[in-house]
């Protein structure tokens, strides 16, 4: 196979507004995962639930990473079904931090919609979502 030749159903998910894609899950899953990492590690006992479920969102956004930059359908399949979850992540969580907010002594990356992320981890995913489905893979016709 030849650097000009692409394997067929390969689909190219980093590029155009993908790659734009790519770069705001890097820059999220940096974020999360940092900021996770050292809360767990110097204050976990203060809100683990917060915590841990900011170091699941830098998870996630690390698995969306990995597949857009992978690409392909099963690719584009798997980052499809990851970013509804994440996205229903985000409505729940900010649901429930707006609803009752004791139970966070300590803001998650989703909470409030992802308030303190500029609302970034709540449009993400449906921009995500969008690009997802434009970019299937149409089926030869038999």
């Amino acid at each position: 196979m030849t650097a000009t030749h692409k394997r067929p159903g390969r689909t190219r998910l980093a590029s155009g507004p993908g790659l734009l894609l790519v770069w705001l899950y890097g820059v999220m899953v940096v974020g999360a995962v940092s900021r996770s990492a050292y809360q767990i590690a110097t204050e976990f006992d203060r809100a683990p639930l917060a915590y841990t479920l900011s170091a699941l969102a830098g998870v996630v956004y690390g698995f969306i990473t990995y597949t857009l930059v992978r690409g392909g359908e099963r690719a584009r399949r798997a980052a499809l079904v990851c970013c509804a979850a994440e996205l229903v992540g985000v409505l729940t969580v900010g649901t429930w931090t707006l609803v009752e907010p004791s139970a966070f002594p300590d803001a998650t990356v989703w909470s409030d919609y992802g308030m303190g992320y500029l609302f970034i981890p709540v449009l993400l995913p449906l921009t995500a979502v969008y690009w997802l489905r434009r970019a299937r893979v149409e089926e030869p016709a038999a």
